[in-house]
């Protein structure tokens, strides 16, 4: 039996393995990308308060972006983090969650959230190996290579694991260690087998929730297996509610937020949009969050949802983003995933090292019998 899985296992690397190596590396370019981004751009995500200041009300933060952006925008959303010294993030409708970012003490502008290219093409490559789709769901022959390495990428990490079990307690000591002092070769082998084990099981969780992007039928299937229906997107509705409104009194906003002040002592952030508020309760991937409906005329709250009450299919989508990018627990949970995807990378690279290694000590023997007969 260990032999069949071996086999497999080989025969299943082969073929991918390049694949999963720019997955798994480009995957690791974007564990920190956000922190990243935050730390190149403190002068837009940081506004220094001075003595005195006060945090502006939404509304007037939205007065004072109207003054200094094309009559053309028109906001959606206004972004409200619980600490002082940040930002605050207005977005605009039409602009794909393109946010723009405004000193809370003065209303002056500071700049767009920033794309990078080096992280663009990463999430590329990442998702369909730069064969883009040219809208948002469509196949490509890239995102269907990507699922499919993927998809491959569990059976090797199953087949490996199997292959991996010891059969006493000193071949357990040898496969949880890597021995430094002996050849090359040696260090090598160590590193792939007793690497892969540790990382194992942040791999499959990567690829087993990353697959709900590539897969429709995997989506359903992996949806149904927790208990949950795949909720249906309605832009359309969405759509017509901008187009019915003409002009918005952001006033509603100041007595929302105000009344979500009272009722939370402590949150992440605040997202105000038409009619409700996303009230981040932590920083953490999973972004639990309670929901308060406001009245669009007075912004007196109607309702709220909190957290814990919210159906499992509205959380499902937020769940496996965190569990794919490791957010979930922080910066902990994110360093781990960054050095199991820099590991990741290296299993096929190491994989082809040994085989190419066996092809070749073969390929030796064989030609000294060869001689031999002669």
């Amino acid at each position: 039996m260990r032999k069949l899985f071996s086999r497999l296992h080989l025969w299943l690397s082969v073929p991918v393995g390049i694949f999963i190596t720019v997955i798994c590396l480009s995957g690791a370019a974007l564990v920190f990308e956000q922190e990243i981004k935050q730390w190149l751009n403190r002068d837009i995500y940081v506004s220094n308060r001075h003595e005195g200041q006060k945090r502006l009300l939404p509304s007037e933060i939205a007065t004072a972006v109207k003054s200094q952006v094309p009559d053309s925008l028109r906001i959606s959303g206004l972004m409200v983090p619980g600490k002082e010294g940040l930002s605050y993030a207005v977005t605009f409708e039409n602009m794909h969650r393109k946010s723009l970012y405004v000193n809370p003490y003065t209303g002056e502008v500071k700049g767009w959230e920033r794309n990078y290219v080096f992280f663009t093409t990463m999430r590329q490559l990442h998702r369909w190996l730069l064969d883009v789709p040219p809208q948002k769901g469509e196949k490509t022959t890239g995102k269907m290579i990507v699922g499919i390495s993927t998809l491959v990428m569990v059976l090797i990490l199953v087949t490996g694991l199997v292959v991996w079990i010891p059969k006493n307690i000193r071949m357990l000591r040898q496969r949880l260690l890597v021995k430094t002092g002996k050849s090359r070769y040696r260090f090598w082998y160590d590193t792939h087998v007793s690497l892969g084990f540790y990382s194992t099981i942040f791999l499959l969780v990567m690829a087993l929730t990353g697959l709900t992007w590539s897969f429709g039928w995997y989506r359903t299937a992996f949806y149904s297996a927790f208990g949950v229906e795949q909720q249906r997107q309605r832009p359309s509705a969405r759509n017509s509610e901008q187009g019915k409104r003409k002009e918005y009194d952001f006033a509603v906003w100041d007595k929302a937020i105000s009344e979500i002040g009272r009722r939370y002592t402590d949150y992440e952030s605040v997202s105000l949009s038409a009619s409700s508020a996303r009230i981040t309760l932590d920083g953490t991937g999973l972004r639990k969050q309670d929901i308060a409906k406001f009245n669009r005329e007075d912004g007196r709250i109607e309702q709220i949802t909190v957290y814990a009450e919210q159906p499992r299919s509205s959380k499902m989508k937020s769940w496996i983003y965190a569990f794919h990018t490791g957010s979930w627990g922080g910066v902990t949970t994110k360093i781990l995933y960054f050095i199991a995807s820099i590991i990741g990378a290296s299993l096929p690279l190491t994989g082809y090292y040994f085989w190419l290694k066996k092809k070749k000590s073969k390929k030796h023997i064989l030609t000294k019998r060869y001689s031999a007969k002669k």
